[in-house]
Parts: C-alpha cells; sequence; structure tokens
C-alpha cells in the first residue's frame, strides 16, 4: 500500500509522520491525492464520502468551482501584500452585518490565534487576569488554554501538555459545559477577578455536544450580573449553524466573538470582533498588542468572502441542516433496532455516535470521556473500509456539506447499516 509506505516514511521526518495529532491513527492515516466536491481520493486509488471535511471549513465540500475561481482570479492579482487592501472591508462587513453583536473585526491567520487575541483584549479591557473556560473546550494549542483541551489532547490522553510552565495556567479556571450554577459560583468565588468566559457554544472538540436548552442565556445572564465578559469561540459553528452562527441559531450575543475555518473558505484564517469600545483597543489604536505578517491576506479574504456569497443564497445553510437532520434520525434507528448502548449527538449539519455506557446522553467533557473509545475506532475503521470517512477520534464532529447528495447520504446511512457488528 502507497499510504504505508508514505507513512512510513513521513515518521522519520515528522513527529508521527502528521502536521497535526488527530490525523494519525493505527496502524497507518491513509494519504489523500485529491478531493472533490463530497468525496476524498487516496494514493491507492480508494474513494471516500468525507464527512471530516478538514474538521469543518469546507461548508461547501472540496474543490468547490466558484471559490476555486475567484481564488484564481485572486492569484493572478498576488497572494501576499503585506498592506490593506479593499476585500478585508468587504469581509469584515459582511462578518458584521449577519453577527449583530460584532461592530469591528481583527482578520489572523487561525483560530488558535484568534483565541489567543481574544483572551488578551479581554484582559486588557477589564484590567483583571483569570478567565474560565469549559472542561474539554478547544480553543487551540497555545498555553493558557490547553488544559482539559478536547481535540487530539483529549484523544492521547495528555489533556494537560508538556512544556507549559504552571504559571502560564494558573488563572486559566475551569467549569462544566452545560451547569450554569457551577459557572456561577464560580464567578461568585472569584468576584472581581475574571475577566472573561470563553465558551464554545456547541462544544465541537470533543463533541459534537449542542448546549441545553436555556443554558446559553443563563451563561450570557450570568456573565452580565458579574461583570464578566463573554467570548463565543464560533470557529466551528460559525456561518455553519446560521449564517449568523450560534448566535442566531440559539438567540444570545457576546462580547468577543472568535470565527475561523468557514469564514476562509478552506485557507486559513481567524477573525476576532466585539463591540468598538473593545475593539478600538487592538493595536494600533490601542495598547493591546496584536499583528501577522499574513493577517488578512488577500486569498482567504477572497476564499471567505464567495463561500459566504454562497451561503446567503436562499435556502443553502437550511438545506445542509437537514441532511444533518436526517441522517441523525437515521443513526437513532439503527443503534435502536441493534440494541446498542450509545447516544447519537449533533446539531445542525453536525452529528456524531457517542458509544455512551447505558445510552446515556451526552451532556459534557466527563460524560464524553466514559465513551468507549475502542468502539468507536473499530466502526471507524469498518466505515473506513465501507468507502466512508469519519474523524479518526470518538472526540470529534462529523460535519455534512452542501456538497453531499441525497446519494451519498443514503450510502453512508447503508454502511452504519451494513457495520451493525460493531454496534451489538
Amino acid at each position: 500500500m502507497k499510504s504505508e509506505k508514505l507513512f512510513e516514511l513521513a515518521s522519520r521526518y515528522m513527529p508521527g509522520g502528521v502536521s497535526s495529532p488527530v490525523r494519525a491513527y493505527k496502524p497507518y492515516p491513509f494519504f489523500t491525492t485529491r478531493a472533490k466536491g463530497s468525496k476524498i481520493y487516496d494514493v491507492d486509488g480508494r474513494e471516500y464520502i468525507d464527512y471530516c471535511l478538514a474538521y469543518g471549513p469546507l461548508v461547501l465540500g472540496h474543490g468547490n468551482e466558484e471559490v476555486k475561481t475567484a481564488v484564481r482570479d485572486q492569484l493572478e492579482s498576488g497572494w501576499l501584500y503585506g498592506t490593506p487592501h479593499e476585500k478585508e472591508i468587504e469581509l469584515a462587513k459582511k462578518i458584521i452585518a449577519h453577527y449583530p453583536s460584532v461592530e469591528m473585526v481583527r482578520f489572523v491567520n487561525t483560530g488558535s490565534e484568534a483565541t489567543m487575541a481574544g483572551i488578551r483584549l479581554a484582559r486588557g479591557f477589564t484590567n483583571r487576569d483569570k478567565f474560565v473556560k469549559i472542561e474539554g473546550g478547544f480553543h487551540g494549542a497555545h498555553d493558557s488554554v490547553l488544559v482539559k483541551a478536547g481535540s487530539g489532547a483529549t484523544t492521547f490522553g495528555i489533556p494537560d501538555s508538556k512544556g507549559i510552565p504552571k504559571d502560564s495556567v494558573k488563572n486559566t479556571l475551569q467549569a462544566p459545559f452545560n451547569d450554569a450554577a457551577a459557572l456561577s459560583s464560580m464567578l461568585e468565588r472569584n468576584s472581581g477577578e475574571v475577566a472573561a468566559v470563553i465558551i464554545e457554544p456547541v462544544m465541537g472538540n470533543v463533541g459534537p455536544i449542542p448546549p441545553e436548552e436555556g443554558y446559553l442565556s443563563e451563561v450570557r445572564k450570568i456573565t452580565k450580573e458579574n461583570d464578566v465578559l463573554l467570548i463565543l469561540d464560533e470557529v466551528i459553528t460559525g456561518f455553519r449553524l446560521a449564517l449568523g452562527g450560534a448566535q442566531e441559531f440559539y438567540g444570545i450575543d457576546a462580547d468577543l466573538t472568535i470565527l475561523g475555518k468557514i469564514v476562509g473558505g478552506g485557507f486559513p484564517i481567524g477573525v476576532f470582533g466585539g463591540r468598538r469600545e473593545l475593539m478600538e483597543l487592538v493595536a494600533p489604536s490601542g495598547a493591546v498588542y496584536q499583528a501577522g505578517t499574513f493577517s488578512g491576506n488577500p486569498v482567504s479574504i477572497t476564499a471567505g468572502l464567495k463561500t459566504i456569497e454562497i451561503l446567503e443564497r436562499d435556502g443553502v445553510p437550511e438545506e445542509i441542516n437537514a441532511c444533518g437532520e436526517r441522517i441523525r434520525n437515521a443513526l437513532r434507528e439503527i443503534m435502536s433496532d441493534s440494541g446498542v448502548e450509545g447516544y447519537v449527538s449533533g446539531v445542525g449539519s453536525m452529528f456524531k455516535v457517542f458509544f455512551s455506557p447505558s445510552g446515556k446522553e451526552v451532556k459534557n467533557y466527563a460524560d464524553a470521556l466514559r465513551c468507549d473509545k475502542n468502539r468507536y475506532m473499530a466502526l471507524f475503521h469498518k466505515m473506513l473500509d465501507s468507502g466512508v470517512f469519519l474523524p479518526p477520534s470518538q472526540f470529534e464532529t462529523n460535519f455534512i456539506s452542501f456538497a453531499h447528495t441525497n446519494e451519498d447520504m443514503g450510502m453512508t446511512i447503508e454502511a452504519y447499516k451494513a457495520n451493525t457488528c460493531v454496534f451489538g
């Protein structure tokens, strides 16, 4: 197998043979040669229906022709300027139009960079050092948030990375997801010391785990009562749940919003934005420093503009979300018929099978950790053999794109049915 040989070679030159931990799985990952629409193809000539979608950015699927044309046209004009350009303004205006809580934005290069800058800004605005993150929430791989983080850190059992000084996380407090009382208690015990609460409105890197009804509204109420900023990390949910992300979908607002993935149309990007009084503290207009050579690069901006333009067409987000509802309902029926102990989670165009004890609902990080990782990986390999590519971790989200067809959905559901030996 070419993938096996390439993995052996890659392991000589890159840690674990990969460029990001979650891409590694035993005995070796497949190596991709191309991707188009809902499909991804490996170097051994195999085709897979892709529900990983690069972990979320490809809401239109692989190689969307309109995005490709827009990017190709931009490349003719250059791909990095290091100067302001008009398309930055166009994308900023689109984001602000869909997010009423956002009055100004700063473009950066990754979601990690955006959360790091957002937390710095919250601290600069409040003159407080502490912040609260949600247990299992993933906000990138920078020091202060890599505490009980999801994604690869959870998969490999190292939620606290070596190389992070204790002082880097001494101001990082944690509260469980879907537990407003615990958050309220945490803020009361640290009254006057907490700058912000940062939260994924739908936990994506141990999930997806949606919020219980009323939870996000209560979080918003609690933060206001305690004079604490609310940072909504919508890197995954932004422009996926709705054009206005989780804020539109659940009817809440934030002081600071973090975006990424879809906003770059498949190219690297991160965004943080919020009220004008906050954002005007960012350099060069204020004393909170943030900078980046590749920030606002015209290729990512162009791809993001075209992607959002397509999502703005009548019925597009609703159609993608309907596919998610269809597959979740089908999976619940399959699991019920097979008598499996497990739980189907998700919202919008996101879904996941959790092998939870006694089929218990997965509400937070602790619940997710109790799920059977080995059984999930058995399912992953069976589905891969059936031509369906799921994220290779119990603690990741399956995504659906606009490119997925009814035929794809049907084939996927049949593949799940054919692999009920793993369920039972």
